[in-house]
């Protein structure tokens, strides 16, 4: 399958060398891009200094804006599968051609690389968000998902298409929850996740509770009024 890694970008000017670097010296089968989300670092300066392939946002549209515009990318040039993947450091590569294995074997729309598949999660606060977030996609779908909020996400070309050109379907669980009760199939395979190497994470405390909110009432209530179809 020909397969497109897509970097959403948002000032990681620390971490976008190491990444990209790492995939074109060791992973050449694959194709990137990266997508500048309007960062107000270096990181766009850093990605023409280095010839990498970059689409530039201007201002910065959010996760959703970024993840739809490599889906269009992805859908215009034709590729059979892409993989949202992190631009700072934490998504490992060597995954990826496990993830394209099992989608091709079980014919599947969706594959996402979960730590939790033959692990156990730990005890923390996002961790009880995480589980929380299961146990509603579970409620409304009928399918445990051990790992929803994975940011490392395989799609195929109907799921390309989808989220492409489909509106507020952006790279969060309570997409994958409906998708799932569009008929997707989905499944995880296992992981191991990076810590990250630079930076700090936009997820503080305050916005990890707000998040969790967000998503678990997008599952529980707001899903329901979305048109169900692929």
């Amino acid at each position: 399958m020909k397969c497109l890694i897509i970097i959403p970008a948002y000032n990681e000017a620390l971490n976008i060398e190491q990444v990209v670097d790492r995939l074109t010296k060791e992973y050449p089968q694959y194709d990137y891009v990266v997508v500048n989300d309007g960062s107000k670092d270096e990181t766009a300066a850093i990605c023409r200094k280095r010839g990498y392939n970059l689409v530039d946002l201007k201002v910065n549209t959010g996760l959703a804006g970024a993840f739809q515009t490599g889906m269009k990318y992805a859908y215009a040039l034709g590729y059979d599968c892409a993989i949202q993947f992190d631009g700072d450091g934490q998504h490992n590569p060597d995954y990826i051609a496990d993830m394209i294995a099992k989608m091709e074997q079980e014919n599947l729309d969706i594959v996402i690389g979960s730590r939790f598949v033959t692990e156990k999660k730990p005890i923390s606060a996002r961790m009880i968000g995480n589980t929380l977030i299961e146990g509603c996609i579970l409620l409304t779908t009928g399918k445990r998902v051990k790992d929803p909020t994975s940011g490392m996400r395989l799609f195929n070309r109907r799921m390309i298409k989808k989220l492409a050109y489909s509106m507020n379907y952006g790279p969060e669980p309570d997409t994958i929850a409906y998708l799932i009760n569009c008929g997707a199939k989905v499944a995880e395979c296992q992981v191991v996740m990076n810590e990250r190497t630079a930076g700090e994470s936009y997820l503080n405390f305050t916005r990890t509770i707000r998040y969790m909110t967000t998503v678990c009432c997008s599952i529980l209530i707001l899903q329901w009024f979305r048109k169900k179809e692929l």
